[in-house]
């Protein structure tokens, strides 16, 4: 019998080596960084928590693998949740420019759902293209909370 054979994905931990913001009325932020590629094996099942270091500081980052299974699950969820956001988006964007050009008799007042449909445009307009983002670039692997001297570190997916 044979023993289920695991993955591996690639990750770029990524060192900050600076971040600075300059100007007054239009701000330029600059971000240099190193990165440094790993291949993790990814668990047979569940997730799995690996120790990654940093070449340029000597940092220990710990980080959580999950399983491609899952991976999978999770950037389908996200894509299908952007799709969604999309339809929402459309939807609210008719029903309020349909309200909103109504010409109402006095007195009277836009439905209660106006005031709705305007908050998921805006939810929507943002939500959208961050879940497509996510869900597109999700590869599984996520950086467990640093301490304080790690906070300068990343973990990046890398496209094979």
């Amino acid at each position: 019998m044979s023993r289920p054979t695991t993955s591996t994905v690639d990750v770029a931990v990524r060192h900050i080596l600076s971040d600075r913001t300059t100007g007054f009325l239009t701000r330029t932020r600059r971000i240099t960084w190193r990165d440094s590629l790993y291949k993790v094996r990814r668990p047979a099942s569940g997730k799995q928590s690996v120790e990654l270091t940093c070449p340029v500081c000597d940092a220990s980052l710990l980080a959580e693998v999950r399983t491609e299974a899952r991976t999978r699950r999770t950037s389908a969820v996200l894509l299908v949740l952007a799709a969604l956001s999309v339809v929402v988006f459309v939807l609210a964007l008719a029903y309020a420019v349909h309200e909103g050009g109504r010409t109402l008799p006095e007195g009277q007042s836009l439905p209660a759902l106006f005031p709705v449909s305007i908050l998921s445009i805006f939810v929507t307009f943002a939500a959208a293209p961050t879940l497509f983002l996510r869900g597109r670039h999700y590869n599984g692997v996520t950086m467990l909370d640093a301490p304080k001297p790690r906070r300068m570190h990343g973990i990046k997916p890398v496209r094979g």
